[in-house]
C-alpha cells in the first residue's frame, strides 16, 4: 500500500467553454480547448475534470474519424431511438435525449502529467449534444493538482 501524508497543497483552477451545436446528436470537439486551458493552468500533476451542466448533453473520449462518429450517431439512434411511448415525451418530447444523456455521462477525468494532458493516441474529448434542437452549451473545466 501507498500512503502519502502532508505534501503540496492542490491547486484548482477552473474555465468555462461556451459554444453552439446544431441539435441532435453534434459532436463537438473540445481536446485542444481543454489542453490549452491545462497548459495555462500551470499545474504540472493532477487531474483535469470536463463537465457538462445539463440534462441533455454528455462527455465521451473517442477516435475523431468521420466513420466512426457516424457509427456513434447510428448507435445512440438504435439503443435509444425517438418515439417509444416514453412518459417524459408528456412534458416536452425529448425523453430518448435525457435517456442517451444518463447512459453516457455528463464527465469525464483524465490524468496530467507534466504539464499536459494524458490520453490515448486516438482519444479526442466530445461534447454530444442530445437535445432535439440547437442549443447554446456551456462545459465547465477544472484542473487539480499541483
Amino acid at each position: 500500500m501507498i500512503r502519502f501524508t502532508g505534501g503540496v497543497p492542490v491547486k484548482t483552477a477552473n474555465v468555462e467553454l461556451h459554444f453552439a451545436t446544431k441539435g441532435e446528436i453534434d459532436l463537438v470537439d473540445i481536446t485542444s480547448r481543454v489542453e490549452d486551458f491545462v497548459r495555462k493552468s500551470g499545474i504540472r500533476n493532477g487531474q483535469v475534470l470536463v463537465f457538462v451542466p445539463g440534462a441533455t448533453g454528455a462527455i465521451v473520449a473517442i477516435e475523431h474519424e468521420s466513420g466512426l462518429l457516424e457509427d456513434f450517431r447510428r448507435l445512440l439512434k438504435e439503443l435509444v431511438p425517438k418515439g417509444r411511448g416514453y412518459l417524459h415525451d408528456r412534458i416536452d418530447n425529448n425523453a430518448h435525449s435525457h435517456l442517451r444523456a444518463t447512459l453516457l455521462g455528463p464527465s469525464l477525468v483524465l490524468p496530467v502529467v507534466d504539464g499536459r494532458l494524458i490520453r490515448g493516441t486516438w482519444q479526442q474529448i466530445f461534447f454530444v449534444e442530445l437535445d432535439v434542437r440547437p442549443r447554446h452549451r456551456r462545459v465547465v473545466v477544472q484542473v487539480m493538482g499541483e
